[in-house]
């Protein structure tokens, strides 16, 4: 019988040597091994929590908001300027020697007609009202007491009309004196009057005195 040759055994012994990295070559570093993912992204469990996102800012370029316009004040009305009053002028004829009298018949009608007695004032140009010399006869803090109460008619000299306050009408009469101490009187009388300004005298005298005084 033809023999069959027999299939050659590989022993153990037999087999080829190991790999071996060859010389000069380094062999490969091992790729780590996954670990556990962070807990984090782990479903079904909650994760550290998140910062608060920042404010939101208004970029800078953007325009501010307008603020609302303050209500403005009304600004205090301005006071008229005080108006200076013009008296009325009236002439009544009369002479040096009657002025004083004629005087006295307008203070009365003044007060028949509802003037009150504090608002009259009588100015003398010469003489002065016999009144008033016998009211200066108890000293002059007296007499100047009896003007500052305006409680009743009040006389005085032309010397005297410049202490004496503005009333709403001035009597004037012009019973004599110096032409100066006239003019003088009549001018203190123009702007003691608030009203009325009555001059008893001569009026083509008066008049001319009336456009120097003023």
């Amino acid at each position: 019988m033809p023999l069959i040759p027999e299939e050659p055994q590989i022993h153990e012994s037999a087999q080829g040597p190991r790999a071996t990295p060859a010389s000069g070559r380094t062999a490969p570093t091992p790729r780590p091994v996954p670990g556990p993912r962070p807990a984090a992204s782990r479903p079904g469990r909650p994760g550290p929590p998140r910062p608060t996102p920042p404010a939101q800012r208004a970029p800078r370029d953007a325009a501010p908001a307008a603020k609302p316009a303050a209500t403005a004040k009304p600004a205090p009305a301005a006071k008229p300027a005080p108006t200076t009053t013009t008296p009325q002028i009236q002439l009544i004829p009369a002479s040096a020697e009657g002025a004083l009298d004629a005087a006295e018949e307008a203070v009365d009608l003044l007060l028949d007609s509802g003037r009150a007695p504090g608002d009259v004032l009588v100015i003398t140009t010469g003489e002065p009202h016999p009144w008033a010399t016998h009211e200066l006869s108890f000293g002059e803090a007296s007499y100047w007491a009896q003007h500052d109460s305006g409680d009743d008619v009040f006389y005085t000299d032309a010397q005297g009309a410049d202490r004496a306050a503005a009333r709403p009408v001035v009597v004037v009469a012009v019973n004599g004196g110096p032409e100066s101490a006239t003019v003088s009187a009549l001018s203190v009388a123009h702007t003691r009057a608030g009203a009325l300004l009555i001059v008893c005298g001569d009026p083509q005298r008066i008049n001319s005195m009336l456009g120097t005084a003023a």
